[in-house]
């Protein structure tokens, strides 16, 4: 066994076993390094990633592969889930050295850390134009040796590329509504009219964007995606849930991960719909969503599991497809590979319950077992929304407790009672934003107070005050090779941009100038990218859109269950933002009473609010 027997990530205890000499990201493994004066050898991966598993299995548990890491390198095995900082940095190396990026990366860095050579996946015997893994060793540590200089300057040269990159100016030009409906319109041009969603092969699921488009009223982009892609294959009709992708433009044949992000996210999205159109089978697409985390995520404490692999028994798909005679309609049956098949249609309820029943019994992927804060928090969001309140609380809870320090920040991870990390920008963003989602699916105030209380910390911590946004690490975290800002969704919403859309909505609570000031600093920085890339910048533009939209607030005080506080919810808007009371805490609630024992709604605009209200039929917007 190696030094990852020691780790508490699943990923990095996957290759505990390798005869490779592997080191976690260390000042161990960074200072043998420099005092051998060896080039790292960093492979950076996650545990459900199915060609990670096949890199492993051909090259790593390979003696003569291992001897030749061992002889040359200081091998490092990252997981990107546990250090998402180290994944955006050396991603840009590879993405600048070959055009594209993936995982498994492997990346070749001089003992200082500047990359000079990179990859994704290379295969043990030269293929499809690539060279084998061993070439490529041999190859880098004969430059090492033969050719120092050049290889130095190299990564000198792209280190500079990297910083550079990481260094965004904000526009001075205006905020405007037109923004957002160039957007929209751009969205439209590259929209796939057949089957939704944008681009070809492979497809992922855009949920920010339909958050976006949801909130514009498209109607026709936002259901021609969801139906198309709830219509089976990538969408599970058996066990309720979405796998990572597709690899087809069908949303078909899918890539058989199932990430905690994508069912958190794609989850609130159908929520969202189905309030917006009125439509029951969107609320149902959701609701199997959610049984599926609640089923074969939920971790003991009130975490959730980051993810289920795509392979079981080393075979991808093996428990989701089946053959003729298994029991599954065959006039469902999509061609998959090796004589099984994919599900795409519809089953009835007694049928779809006795398949997942049979398909229990089958082998099981591996379940990454580890609780990452900023995927947990958009599922508490997606738990609030969907009104599964008792583990939605419990999720707060182990939030609030195990995953966070004795001073009240946040970790990044938490597995098997071991909490580590540093929180991240998109930790704490995220985590804000289930917790205040949660504080008006339940009325506490408790989970608003905590929600800005995260919200402001995150402020102190990663903001840029000279020139606006939020760097992606904490201001105390170990420097690295460059301090980036992150702006798209990658799938998962970036921290800008979500913590820019907590902050917007909190600052019209606590009217909060300071607070809207911030949020904005980030779409100034975005705005250039909005008009060139709304595909990759779809929570961005839910933030956009919040800030131009009417400035509507919401008080309620006293039982967040009386119908006129349900019919308050009725009535709300996306923008509209809501705080339940009593609470001398929360600017928005000073004053504020319930009248004569009776829950009251107060409808406000810029903090100037009407009578309070006490009769539901009397919850209305004034023409």
């Amino acid at each position: 066994m190696n030094r990852l027997a020691h780790e508490t990530s699943p990923y990095l205890q996957q290759h505990a076993a390798n005869p490779v000499d592997w080191y976690p990201w260390s000042d161990e493994a960074l200072g043998r390094a420099r005092a051998e004066d060896r080039p790292i050898l960093l492979s950076i991966g996650y545990a459900a990633c199915h060609w990670c598993h096949v890199m492993e299995r051909e090259s790593f548990e390979d003696e003569l592969t291992a001897r030749v890491m061992n002889e040359h390198f200081v091998s490092i095995k990252v997981d990107r889930e546990e250090r998402p900082d180290l994944d955006a940095i050396y991603m840009d190396a590879v993405v600048a050295l070959t055009g594209q990026g993936g995982w498994p990366m492997t990346v070749f860095l001089t003992p200082d850390g500047e990359p000079f050579f990179g990859g994704t996946y290379f295969p043990p015997e030269p293929r499809h134009g690539l060279p084998s893994f061993k070439q490529v060793l041999l190859s880098v540590a004969e430059a090492w040796r033969e050719q120092r200089g050049d290889v130095e300057r190299s990564g000198a040269r792209l280190s500079e590329h990297i910083r550079a990159g990481a260094l965004i100016a904000a526009s001075n030009e205006p905020l405007t509504e037109d923004l957002l409906a160039a957007a929209q319109r751009a969205l439209r041009n590259g929209f796939d009219q057949r089957w939704g969603g944008w681009g070809r092969a492979p497809k992922f699921p855009p949920a920010p964007v339909l958050e976006f488009l949801l909130r514009r009223g498209d109607e026709e982009l936002t259901r021609r995606t969801l139906d198309s892609m709830a219509l089976g294959g990538m969408w599970d009709v058996v066990g309720g849930g979405f796998h990572r992708y597709s690899v087809d433009e069908r949303w078909l044949v899918p890539h058989f991960e199932k990430m905690l992000y994508d069912n958190a996210l794609l989850a609130s999205a159908y929520l969202h719909a189905a309030r917006r159109f009125g439509e029951e089978r969107y609320r149902r697409v959701a609701d199997l969503t959610l049984d599926y985390v609640l089923r074969e995520l939920a971790l003991e404490g009130g975490g959730f599991a980051s993810a289920q692999d795509a392979d079981t028994d080393g075979v991808e798909g093996l428990t989701f497809t089946w053959a003729p005679g298994e029991g599954a309609p065959e006039e469902l049956f999509e061609p998959f590979e090796h004589g099984r098949f994919v599900l795409r249609g519809e089953l009835d309820e007694e049928t779809r319950r006795t398949l997942l029943a049979q398909r229990a019994q089958r082998p099981q992927p591996l379940r990454d077992d580890k609780a990452i804060a900023s995927w947990n928090g958009l599922l508490l969001a997606a738990l609030a929304q969907g009104g599964r309140m008792e583990p939605a609380v419990g999720l707060a809870e182990f939030l609030l407790g195990p995953l966070s320090t004795p001073d009240g920040r946040l970790h990044r991870t938490w597995r098997d009672g071991v909490a580590k990390g540093t929180g991240y920008l998109e930790d704490y963003a995220d985590v804000a934003y289930g917790l205040a989602e949660l504080h008006v699916a339940t009325g506490d105030a408790r989970f608003l107070l905590e929600a800005h209380r995260l919200a402001t910390l995150a402020v102190d911590l990663f903001a840029d005050d000279d020139a606006g946004g939020f760097f992606q690490t904490p201001r105390d975290a170990e420097p690295l090779l460059a301090r980036k800002k992150e702006l798209d969704d990658h799938p998962t919403p970036s921290g800008n941009a979500m913590l820019a859309y907590v902050l917007l909505r909190l600052a019209r609570i606590w009217g909060d100038d300071e607070l809207e000031r911030r949020g904005v600093g980030v779409l100034r920085l975005a705005r250039d990218a909005l008009m060139r890339a709304p595909s990759a910048l779809g929570w961005l533009l839910v933030a956009l859109d919040q800030h131009l939209a009417p400035r509507r607030e919401i008080a309620i005080v006293g039982d967040p269950e009386a119908p006129v506080a349900r019919a308050a919810l009725d009535l709300a808007a996306p923008t509209d933002v809501i705080a339940f009371g009593p609470s001398q805490d929360v600017p928005l609630l000073a004053g504020r009473t319930e009248v004569d024992g009776r829950t009251a709604v107060y409808l406000c605009e810029s903090f100037v609010c009407g009578l309070p209200v006490t009769e539901p039929a009397l919850v209305r917007r004034p023409a």
